[in-house]
């Protein structure tokens, strides 16, 4: 059985929490969908951890630590600008913190295995395109939008994704289904597809303060939500003057 995380974005509460979880379901592998940074005030810590892990991809938040925050809010960015001078090393830093960069370098965009795509965002656009909930609703008529359906296209059976911190599955006739309309457990059907966002490990963004991941065992899908100690890591934020105090507040809501 594989773990699969995504957007963890520095949150090292969150993810020590997630982790031991995931030692409790008998996990086999611990796929990451990238966003390892940002937002949050332990990157270093989270990337060490990362590097012990089967797969991490790249995120846009990951992506931007190493070139631009292009496109990027001002909170976001703040916080991209802020990580970078932590994680990039200079001409006098040790071997752990160019480390730290070469990981973080090296991740790849998408990996593929028994018919899954893992990918952050997309498959049209590894790294920035959004698959929203609205992308799945039809103005027109009551045809899978074409942004669905194309996406649909360009991968065989199931494409696991991050990257808009909203947990659910989108069928090939363009329904979102939430966990609760499942009961957070899910059997694909033979012969159809499906894209699963798996959620968010360190800024959950639909209404539920507790981290979100999936467990996955090549025909069944299950949903987990961990609780864990966000005011630690929101009073983390509020100490470091160069993060907006927003990416650690929201914590407190799950929005």
């Amino acid at each position: 059985m594989i773990a699969i995380i995504s957007d963890i974005h520095s949150n090292i509460e969150a993810l020590t929490t997630v982790i031991k979880h995931i030692k409790s379901q008998n996990v086999e592998k611990i796929y990451c969908l990238g966003d390892l940074v940002g937002y949050g005030p332990n990157p270093g810590e989270v990337v060490d951890m990362a590097s012990e892990w089967d797969v991490v991809l790249m995120g846009n938040h990951d992506e931007a630590v190493l070139k631009e925050a292009y496109a990027f809010n001002p909170i976001a960015k703040s916080a991209i600008e802020w990580t970078r001078t932590q994680l990039k090393p200079g001409l006098l830093s040790g071997s752990k913190k160019r480390s730290r960069w070469q990981f973080i370098n090296n991740l790849k965009l998408t990996h593929t295995v028994d018919g899954a795509l893992f990918v952050h965002a997309s498959p049209r656009d590894p790294t920035m395109e959004y698959i929203l909930r609205s992308d799945t609703v039809d103005l027109i008529g009551n045809e899978v939008p074409e942004k669905i359906r194309n996406i649909f296209s360009r991968f065989d059976r199931l494409c696991f994704i991050g990257h808009t911190h909203d947990p659910g599955i989108i069928t090939e006739n363009s329904k979102f289904l939430s966990p609760t309309d499942f009961d957070n457990k899910f059997t694909f059907e033979s012969g159809k597809k499906y894209i699963i966002n798996v959620g968010s490990v360190g800024q959950p963004r639909d209404g539920d303060t507790r981290s979100c991941y999936v467990t996955y065992d090549g025909n069944t899908i299950t949903y987990h939500r961990v609780e864990y100690d966000y005011k630690t890591t929101i009073e983390k934020v509020l100490n470091i003057s160069a993060l907006d105090r927003r990416s650690g507040e929201r914590l407190a809501l799950g929005r």
